[in-house]
């Protein structure tokens, strides 16, 4: 419960927490940044870390005077924090999907969960590795079971790529010359909720729709 109110706390407060680490730490903050982008996309037990806040808010920071933090350094660190957290998570997935397959679940994961997101590549395509991307927990599943599924590497890292160069930019981009205006920064709480409730959207359509199908006859 303790984790959950801190990572709660983080994720309300990230504007704040990265001024602090910026003057605590000073360069050493693009580290933490980049290895709390490797862990989110790297990790499967990690799910649930900021991933887009925390690029809108290194945004924001980068773009005020006091030069904590460069946003020409932290686009392209951050891309490759992602694209290694992803070979990482695929790779692992491609090890332990033969023993999922054969033994029904391993910790949290289902062999149906294989099943099932192989399908969803093979109906709409290797581009839904790209449009996991901007989806919280599902851009940390997505490699994983990219990699115990069907797969073939050389077609997931070209889609994996994309993915990372337009999450990372684009995101970033936005923090950089949004972040700023006052309005923004007095309700970052509720710009953190907006971005998070964007994100997800897709997740909760998709079960909606699930249910729908369930109980129609």
């Amino acid at each position: 419960m303790d984790f959950i109110k801190s990572l709660i706390d983080f994720l309300l407060h990230l504007d704040t927490y990265l001024d602090l680490w910026a003057n605590s730490y000073g360069i050493l903050l693009y580290a933490i940044l980049f290895l709390i982008v490797f862990t989110e996309t790297g990790l499967i037990v990690m799910p649930l870390l900021p991933g887009d806040s925390l690029l809108f808010a290194a945004g924001a920071l980068a773009a005020r005077d006091t030069n904590e933090l460069s946003v020409g350094v932290i686009i392209p660190l951050l891309i490759v924090a992602a694209l290694l957290g992803d070979n990482v998570n695929y790779f692992v997935g491609k090890t332990l999907g033969n023993r999922i397959k054969m033994r029904e679940r391993i910790l949290f994961f289902k062999r149906e969960y294989i099943t099932e997101t192989e399908q969803f590549y093979h109906k709409y395509g290797a581009q839904t590795v790209i449009i996991a991307r901007f989806i919280p927990i599902v851009r940390t599943i997505a490699p994983f079971v990219a990699g115990a599924g069907s797969m073939e590497y050389g077609r997931y890292i070209r889609f994996c790529i994309v993915g990372a160069v337009l999450w990372v930019t684009s995101i970033t981009l936005l923090g950089y010359f949004l972040g700023n205006i006052p309005a923004v920064q007095k309700n970052f709480e509720l710009v953190v909720f907006g971005i998070v409730g964007l994100s997800i959207l897709p997740i909760v359509v998709g079960f909606v729709k699930k249910k729908l199908q369930r109980t129609q006859p």
